[in-house]
């Protein structure tokens, strides 16, 4: 079965380049994914799949139906979106879209998705279950699992696999994480009111700003003497804006940021904690506030069984030499999590890296990936897949 699906997937690689270069040059924003979601419609058709569009709003599932009679369904997760940072690699396929780019990869991840089926829709006829690819969309936002999952493609799911280029990780090569990949990522704003006075008089005002400031120090100082180390919290105020004139004193400060965790309790204790934190320092000088802690998604926690059979399949498709265990989780986000409450699941690393040169990170306008890896990528999930139907 390996080789015959290394060779499926050897003999599409031309087509799977072009593929890729095609959502590559042709980047949309979270939700807005229109064209993206008819190219990957129109391929799916073309292989047989049943597809249904505008799932989760700009979503694409493609249903493929084995010969067995095991109900149940394998689904493999893909996302589409792009981010709104204009391109600085010199690309003959680069984007077309001013201040859009797929910088994260995502053009990756649904040509791997888009070889996946083809591979597997070949192979309908030696596959006992069901799969379902998910398309999404807003995974940049995170957003677009949970429109996907009230459209219901999470129904008769029995376990689901998803992956995320990583291009500190060679093209050709994998990496497995055991347990928590991802991070819980929670959105913090909070308003400091004081009273407004004269500059050169602060003893008559309540000055918002200086308490903002002792928030922010306190907090940070906190984590460090009231939270289990070995629990990480990272807790960034990435904006903050108050005051009227330079010799005012302002009444009004607002801040807003993002709050990583990893661990279940220290995530379910998070609002408390910093909403005890902020009532102490405003009761402190007087000042008024408000705590507004809004729930993002929870961290990926890959499943040990299924993350147990990525590895195995890894290995026996590309060698040891090839697949790294991950030691350490990243507090980066994915909304991958939200389907995990519905179904147990695993999300592996793609390596993307060029061997011979520097990499930038996710997120850079010059980013660039190692096609090569597309082959590899569709390689592990599609025999990930075969063998989880062996052994289910």
């Amino acid at each position: 079965m390996l080789s015959q699906i290394k060779d499926i997937a050897e003999n599409l690689a031309p087509r799977l380049i072009e593929i890729r270069r095609h959502f590559h040059s042709h980047p949309e924003l979270s939700g807005q994914e229109y064209q993206t979601a008819a190219y990957i419609a129109g391929v799916l058709s073309s292989c047989g799949l049943h597809v249904k569009e505008a799932v989760g709003k700009t979503g694409v599932v493609g249903e493929l139906s084995g010969v067995g009679k095991d109900k149940r369904i394998l689904a493999i997760r893909t996302d589409m979106d792009a981010l709104p940072i204009t391109e600085g690699a010199q690309l003959d396929f680069a984007s077309c879209k001013p201040g859009i780019m797929h910088a994260c990869g995502h053009d990756v991840h649904s040509t791997v998705g888009l070889g996946t089926a083809m591979v597997m829709s070949q192979l309908a006829e030696q596959m006992p279950g069901n799969m379902r690819f998910l398309f999404q969309p807003a995974e940049e936002i995170a957003q677009g699992a949970s429109w996907m999952i009230r459209d219901g493609v999470m129904r008769d799911v029995s376990a689901i696999f998803g992956l995320h280029v990583f291009p500190s990780i060679s093209a050709r090569s994998v990496g497995i994480r055991y347990g928590a990949l991802t991070a819980a990522a929670d959105d913090l704003e909070i308003f400091i009111y004081g009273e407004s006075g004269h500059g050169a008089r602060p003893h008559q005002a309540i000055d918002a700003i200086w308490i903002a400031s002792q928030v922010i120090t306190t907090l940070q100082q906190a984590i460090s003497r009231t939270q289990n180390p070995l629990r990480p919290i990272v807790l960034t105020i990435g904006q903050i804006s108050g005051g009227r004139a330079p010799n005012v004193i302002a009444d009004r400060v607002r801040m807003a940021g993002t709050v990583r965790s990893l661990h279940h309790q220290t995530h379910a204790d998070l609002p408390e904690w910093i909403e005890n934190i902020v009532s102490q320092v405003c009761h402190t000088y007087n000042a008024r506030y408000e705590v507004n802690y809004r729930r993002g998604v929870p961290s990926v926690q890959n499943d040990l069984a299924l993350t147990q059979l990525l590895e195995e399949s890894s290995k026996e498709a590309w060698g040891s030499d090839r697949v790294e265990i991950l030691t350490e989780p990243s507090l980066g986000a994915e909304d991958f999590s939200l389907y995990l409450e519905h179904a147990p699941g695993s999300m592996f690393r793609l390596g993307v890296g060029y061997a011979d040169r520097f990499n930038h990170p996710l997120h850079h306008p010059e980013f660039e990936v190692d096609e090569a890896a597309i082959v590899t990528g569709v390689v592990t999930l599609a025999y990930a897949a075969c063998k989880y139907w062996q052994k289910n």
